[in-house]
């Protein structure tokens, strides 16, 4: 009876002192600064993340705000044809969109239909037909955005609207000028550009014996530089 409840009380006992044994092997473990079984929280990550930093240099932006430069293109002066245009221009850039631009524009007229069909009657003399407009407009950056050309290289790029007014000096006389128009600005540099544009020059003339407003149509393309 004895060597029977002797065999019990070891196979009972046996289980217990094993876990005491594990629990304190872990203390002891987890005391040197390694994992500890029973804390999650002391476990090791497997995967050591590498963060490779890399160098960033930043661009450097002009802060330049005036724009100069020249153009030439042609200009349709109404009831006298189409002839070459040559201009310059000088802008200040006074907030992000919107701009305030001085134009120098001149041509110098053709002969109109009815020259040309009586023969040798002339509505103008050579000085008269020449023709020399300045006008003062107001400019604003409609869509800025970028252009992408080739494979890397992207540019800088706005569509803009011009309104302004001024005087052109045609058949002898200076008249008060509505200018209108639109254009394209492209950036290569950050201080060349590359202007494509369309104006309107809207003023009253009665050089065909009818006072009327004429629409003078220039289409012109040109560089410009930042100071």
């Amino acid at each position: 009876m004895e060597s029977r409840t002797r065999r019990i009380f070891l196979s009972l006992a046996r289980p217990f002192a094993a876990a005491l044994l594990v629990a304190a092997t872990g203390h002891a473990v987890a005391a040197e600064g390694t994992v500890d079984p029973l804390d999650p929280m002391s476990e090791e990550p497997l995967i050591e993340p590498e963060v490779e930093r890399r160098e960033v240099k930043e661009v450097n932006i002009d802060t330049e705000n005036i724009e100069v430069g020249v153009s030439a293109g042609v200009l349709s002066i109404e009831d006298f044809g189409s002839s070459g245009v040559v201009g310059a221009s000088v802008a200040w850039h006074f907030t992000e969109d919107l701009f305030l631009q001085a134009n120098f524009a001149s041509s110098k007229a053709g002969l109109s239909s009815y020259e040309v069909l009586s023969g040798s009657a002339r509505l103008l003399s050579d000085s008269e037909r020449e023709y020399t407009a300045y006008d003062l407009s107001v400019g604003y950056n409609l869509f800025p955005g970028e252009a992408f050309i080739g494979r890397g290289r992207a540019y800088n790029t706005a569509f803009y609207v011009l309104a302004g007014i001024g005087s052109t000096n045609f058949g002898g006389d200076d008249r008060f000028t509505l200018n209108l128009g639109v254009g394209y600005r492209l950036l290569p540099t950050d201080w060349l550009a590359w202007h494509i544009g369309f104006r309107d020059h809207v003023f009253s003339s009665d050089i065909t014996g009818q006072e009327k407003n004429t629409h003078n149509m220039e289409l012109q393309t040109g560089i410009t530089t930042f100071f």
